[in-house]
């Protein structure tokens, strides 16, 4: 890349602490926002947004880094609880959307679980296992409807498209998983689309957001909307070796979750193309010996490695996207599309 920085600053960086001031105070801020009149609601809705269950907190970050990627700088912080008074504020604003793409998220896990009938999240208990199946699902369109309201706020009617599409694809996506058809169920293309509209929606439609907030070119607006989409692809294919070759301990779920539920991600498509064996087994994967035979010819074939190496073509895309942004000498800006790259080589090489 053709960015002029010093070494040193180079060597310090690390994409979370850039904004960790900012990331605290909207950790805050949506402590207080998920806060409900029921209080059974409001334990329930507060469940991720406990200090020290939030985990990292990636997309919020991601969202914080590319508005100052796109040459937006950072104002002074407000004090906690006083940034609801700066509504005007164009930083203020873009972090609403870092607010609303996380409950949006944390809202798509909790119907997530409920899904899968999973039993852990994050490290933890999962909702449904800890408060029921009714007061997750209730948490998690509390928590739409949170976000719903914020997104409201911002009266830009393009937004309100964008973030209203992530919600429509994260249901589309969900109910692709659930099809039958064995045509969809082998095909990668299906395969590819179900997993855009299931994680990559979010990140690349709140990504544009931003740059739309801030009144960038359409061309800009798109790179953005590109650099999301390719690292939410990106991080989900990895999500997918992880399920293989991750511990329960490292993931903060138990491996093999995805096989076991009888979902097939592209490892076991890229080894059917090698054994088509493994179409007769399909559907029996909660059968320990049917899933050994999976296991087996996935160890012969390649579909881990060629899962990491799309991986790794969603994350140099993604990097090329901020690449092709307008040149800049700002420090700030230069920073931020730097660990915006480091980002891309982070979510393909993380072992959790």
């Amino acid at each position: 890349m053709h960015f002029r920085l010093k070494k040193h600053i180079l060597e310090r960086l690390d994409p979370f602490s850039i904004v960790a001031d900012e990331l605290s105070l909207i950790a805050t801020r949506l402590r207080s926002m998920v806060a409900a009149e029921v209080p059974n609601l409001a334990s329930a809705a507060e469940y991720f947004f406990k200090i020290g269950a939030e985990g990292k907190r990636f997309r919020p970050t991601v969202l914080l880094l590319m508005a100052t990627a796109l040459n937006v700088h950072i104002p002074e912080l407000p004090p906690a609880g006083v940034g609801d008074t700066l509504s005007s504020d164009l930083r203020t604003r873009q972090q609403r959307i870092a607010e609303i793409t996380e409950m949006i998220h944390v809202a798509s896990l909790l119907h997530d679980d409920v899904l899968d009938d999973a039993d852990t999240r994050r490290g933890v208990g999962s909702l449904n296992a800890v408060m029921g199946n009714k007061l997750a699902v209730l948490a998690g369109d509390f928590l739409l409807s949170r976000a719903c309201l914020t997104l409201a706020s911002l009266k830009n009617t393009e937004v309100v498209t964008l973030i209203a599409t992530v919600v429509e694809n994260l249901v589309t996506g969900e109910t692709m998983q659930l099809t039958t058809a064995s045509t969809q169920r082998f095909s990668m293309e299906h395969y590819m689309q179900k997993t855009y509209s299931k994680t990559a929606s979010l990140m690349s439609n709140s990504c544009k957001s931003v740059a739309i907030l801030a009144g960038h070119t359409a061309g800009d607006a798109k790179l953005a909307f590109e650099y999301g989409k390719n690292l939410g692809l990106a991080f989900q294919l990895i999500d997918d070796v992880l399920d293989f070759t991750g511990t329960s301990a490292s993931l903060g779920k138990g491996s093999l979750t995805d096989i076991r539920h009888g979902i097939i991600t592209a490892p076991i498509l890229f080894a059917m193309e090698e054994f088509l064996q493994l179409r007769a087994v399909d559907k029996g994967f909660d059968n320990p010996a049917n899933l050994d035979t999976a296991l087996e010819y996935l160890g012969k074939s390649r579909g881990i490695e060629r899962t990491k190496e799309l991986a790794m073509k969603h994350a140099n895309q993604a990097a090329a996207a901020i690449d092709s942004l307008p040149q800049s000498d700002d420090e700030d800006v230069i920073k931020s599309r730097l660990a915006l790259v480091d980002l891309t080589q982070r979510v393909i090489t993380r072992s959790k």
